[in-house]
């Protein structure tokens, strides 16, 4: 018989949304062999469970941990949080397919550079992660870069040949495992893609009975409208299952809206995060679209040239500060995450006002420079101007169709907190100390539901043949406390983790074993619609 460990005298919520119940659970090879009673046996590994949770492990379904997850310290953060999966190749830019030089240059400073893959598509990606990572790894394909590769950055409409060759190359992706396709509409090249594009990209993807996952165009805050009908345009047209990335606005409008959508039968889930600032790359806001529209490299030449920053500084700057998200306070809502220049890495954690006037500088002027020395790798976290109450986020995390994620970015001196602690703040501020959820809702949103989502199979859930990534949670004691001012501080109460069967943390300490996987989606019959039941 394989050596068991078991899970002794836990409480466990099991991803299914039903309440959380008592019960040993054992395990042996990467899965799930017995729920109930258990007497361990000689040769028995036993994790004391009592006054413990046993849940699934967690799937963070929007990350940019892609290159990061190598890094012993981003592993932890996400194993100190309980999460055993991540999805990557997220807002339509990412490594693969391609030799994975498009990503590192463009989101240079949200996923940085992956430390070996080199090209040779999405299989060879997933592949790389197979026993050398701690954690599981999904990966979607990227439509920005597809694009990139069928057509470069041209701003236009896709020729026939173009369309083709991009679905040449996202059927290789899915068939190489990819969980979905993903956009980033409000990226380029993302942007130059008309919805008939979007259409005709997502037929291969419904047939493979995967996701199409949106970063929507233009389309948050209160412009989430016309996001939604779009993504609801290309599901109907397609029969695609849709989800929306990072989906923030009011409450009441996000509800409507998804709730609109599932009316008119779009089969819709969407992800949030528990945090009332963003991060992103600091040219999203302050550079125009028609500079962003020449590409990396030819923009940051052209911020070297004082007369293109003082033209943006007189004629996008103010535009900039008209939106609701903004506001004539931006600078000082503007914190810098992380800077490629050198000259300037000690900006990193300084809100764009406060560098810019320890430089001596206007901070219009400051932020462009920072941008055209690094190449416009500049990440930011930012802060809108009206932060929303928690009970109106709370509304959103409640809804059926929502699941969790952290849109985690790992790189940069001072980055996001939600990258060290969204999942715990799921768990402890938002179950244990506020109740929106059941701990047994917790685990549905958290992992159950995103699996089914994803279709990740037979992860998600604490039942027999299901794959053994399991989390033992003291619920008296899990939190964050990562914040914007220490963002790199592990969460709290949850120090025993198994991957595939694998203990990958005892003790709150790594073990060292590399159980993590590069996870293939599924075979079809695992795709679930959302359920339409209470949250």
């Amino acid at each position: 018989m394989r050596r068991r460990t078991v899970l002794r005298g836990g409480t466990v919520a099991d991803g299914s949304g039903a309440p959380e119940y008592l019960s040993d659970v054992a395990v042996a090879g990467d899965r799930i062999i017995e729920i109930g009673d258990i007497v361990p046996l000689a040769g028995d590994v036993v994790i004391d469970c009592i006054d413990r949770m046993v849940l699934p492990g967690l799937i963070d379904a929007h990350s940019h941990a892609e290159a990061a997850v190598f890094d012993p310290e981003v592993a932890l953060a996400l194993l100190r949080q309980g999460v055993t999966t991540v999805i990557t190749g997220q807002d339509g830019v990412s490594f693969a397919p391609g030799d994975g030089r498009y990503a590192t240059d463009y989101f240079a400073a949200l996923n940085g550079s992956h430390p070996s893959y080199a090209g040779g598509g999405v299989g060879a990606l997933l592949a790389g992660y197979d026993g050398r990572v701690p954690v599981n790894v999904g990966y979607l394909v990227p439509h920005g870069t597809v694009r990139h590769e069928a057509m470069g950055d041209a701003d236009r409409a896709a020729t026939s040949a173009e369309l083709n060759k991009m679905v040449e190359l996202i059927s290789a992706g899915l068939t190489a495992g990819a969980l979905g396709l993903s956009t980033g509409l409000d990226y380029a090249p993302g942007y130059f893609a008309d919805t008939r594009e979007l259409v005709e990209l997502s037929r291969p993807v419904a047939a493979a009975a995967a996701i199409y996952v949106s970063h929507m165009r233009g389309g948050y805050e209160d412009n989430l409208a016309a996001g939604i009908a779009e993504v609801a345009e290309i599901a109907l047209a397609t029969g695609v299952s849709a989800h929306v990335s990072h989906l923030h606005g009011p409450a009441a409008l996000v509800l409507e809206q998804v709730d609109r959508a599932a009316a008119h039968g779009v089969d819709l889930s969407f992800d949030a995060y528990p945090y009332r600032r963003g991060c992103s790359l600091l040219a999203m806001p302050m550079l125009p679209p028609w500079l962003l529209r020449l590409g990396v490299g030819v923009a940051a030449q052209q911020l070297a040239d004082p007369a293109v920053r003082a033209e943006i500084r007189q004629n996008w700057l103010p535009v900039m500060v008209s939106r609701p998200d903004m506001g004539a306070g931006w600078a000082d809502g503007i914190t810098l995450a992380g800077v490629r220049a050198d000259e300037y890495r000690w900006a990193e954690g300084f809100t764009v006002a406060a560098a810019a006037a320890r430089a001596g500088l206007d901070a219009g002027e400051f932020g462009l420079l920072v941008l055209g020395d690094s190449g416009l790798a500049v990440s930011a976290v930012l802060a809108v101007p009206q932060q929303r109450p928690i009970d109106e986020l709370a509304q959103i995390f409640c809804h059926p169709a929502h699941v969790g994620s952290s849109d985690g970015i790992y790189l940069g001196g001072r980055p996001h907190p939600r990258g060290w602690g969204t999942f715990a703040r799921y768990l402890g501020r938002h179950t244990r100390e506020r109740g929106d959820y059941t701990w047994g809702r917790a685990a549905l949103h958290l992992a159950g539901r995103t699996a089914a989502r994803h279709c990740l199979g037979d992860r998600g859930r604490i039942a027999v043949g299901f794959a053994a990534d399991v989390i033992v949670v003291d619920p008296a004691v899990v939190i964050d406390t990562a914040d914007y001012t220490c963002p790199r501080s592990p969460a709290l109460g949850i120090e025993d983790v198994l991957v595939n069967g694998v203990a990958v943390l005892l003790g709150g300490a790594l073990t060292g074993l590399p159980a993590g996987r590069g996870l293939r989606r599924s075979a079809p019959v695992a795709r679930l619609r959302t359920e339409r039941t209470a949250g």
